[in-house]
């Protein structure tokens, strides 16, 4: 739940598209109890956000010049900076998926997410759960089956590829 008096969900936006930073912040404006708080074009720039303000979740891109997303990632719970983090890309590899969650996202959107799922990952992460979009959960259960899972983590892996969370 967001950390500051109100009950707005605090929102920093690291993307280096200007066109995807402006429609996202006016996307997350229409929605109740979400308040954009920033938006930079860089990894280096959201570190230095998050040091002086209180944000709750990071919406952060994976492909960006200089510190690239899961950089920015690594260094923010390093830094065990008290943030959740959902990654916004048009990229859906396996393995951009795969480094993020090791990384340590919370979520995972891809760039054509609807406005309501964006919205709908976002309370979720505050809510403590992980939010990945049915489709990919499932896709990357199905490929993970195929690996040297332990059966525990491969039950995870259904319970998120049905949508429920492994809390």
């Amino acid at each position: 739940m967001p950390k500051g008096s109100d009950s707005n969900i605090r929102i920093l936006i690291v993307d280096d598209h200007p066109v995807v930073r402006v429609g996202l912040t006016s996307m997350l404006a229409m929605q109740p109890g979400i308040e954009v708080i920033g938006s930079v074009s860089s990894g280096e720039e959201a570190l230095g956000v998050l040091e002086k303000k209180s944000v709750d979740v990071v919406m952060l891109d994976l492909r960006m010049p200089g510190m690239n997303g899961i950089e920015t990632l690594v260094s923010i719970k390093r830094k065990a900076m008290p943030v959740h983090v959902i990654v916004l890309t048009s990229y859906e590899t396996d393995e951009d998926i795969y480094r993020a969650i090791q990384a340590g996202a919370e979520g995972y959107l891809l760039k054509n997410t609807s406005q309501r799922e964006v919205s709908d990952a976002i309370r979720a992460v505050c809510a403590g759960n992980r939010y990945i979009p049915h489709s990919i959960a499932s896709r990357l259960a199905e490929r993970m089956t195929r690996s040297n899972l332990t059966p525990r983590e491969l039950e995870i892996l259904k319970i998120l590829a049905k949508g429920l969370t492994n809390k």
